[in-house]
């Protein structure tokens, strides 16, 4: 997928999420406002888009999103628990209808066993409930294409709340 599909992807998301009169907020750390800027590159994103917090730092985390210091120093910051309370985070501090929440190592360094490059955390929920996470391990295929992956399987995440 290339960014013309990226920004397609956007589109029908946009017009989804409009006519199901639904707004997004989303928590980004390894994507650094990537999926926000995808969405507002959309003519009409204004009625959907409710805002987007970009915490790269664990300190952000927890004052804009209020992830726990005890989950970031227990599971990590690039951990499913991580991700889930960030979009907890979003959803609630925004008052939109649906949010997403992405954390990851892009690399090219950074990475562990454990964890390593490539390694990404994306977490969904709307106000009904629903919650869906993704563990993804792109692998090392560089930065771009581990940030560009995750905007991809994020949006796809979005879309599949709104068909539910």
């Amino acid at each position: 997928m290339n960014n013309a599909d990226i920004e397609e992807r956007a589109r029908l998301l946009i017009e989804h999420c409009t006519a199901a009169g639904k707004t997004i907020a989303t928590a980004e750390s390894c994507t650094g406002g990537l999926i926000i800027g995808a969405l507002t590159e959309i003519a009409g994103s204004s009625a959907v888009v409710d805002r987007g917090y970009v915490t790269y730092s664990n300190q952000a985390k927890i004052d804009m999103l209020g992830v726990s210091a005890e989950t970031l120093a227990t599971a990590g910051a690039v951990s499913r628990e991580t991700a889930l309370q960030m979009s907890a985070g979003a959803l609630w501090r925004s008052g939109a209808d649906l949010a997403i929440a992405v954390t990851g190592i892009a690399g090219p360094s950074g990475g562990s066993a454990e964890k390593p490059v490539g390694l990404v955390h994306l977490a969904a929920r709307d106000r009904h409930g629903r919650l869906h996470h993704i563990e993804s391990r792109y692998g090392d295929i560089g930065r771009e294409g581990i940030r560009i992956a995750t905007v991809q399987t994020a949006l796809g995440m979005l879309e599949g709340l709104i068909q539910s």
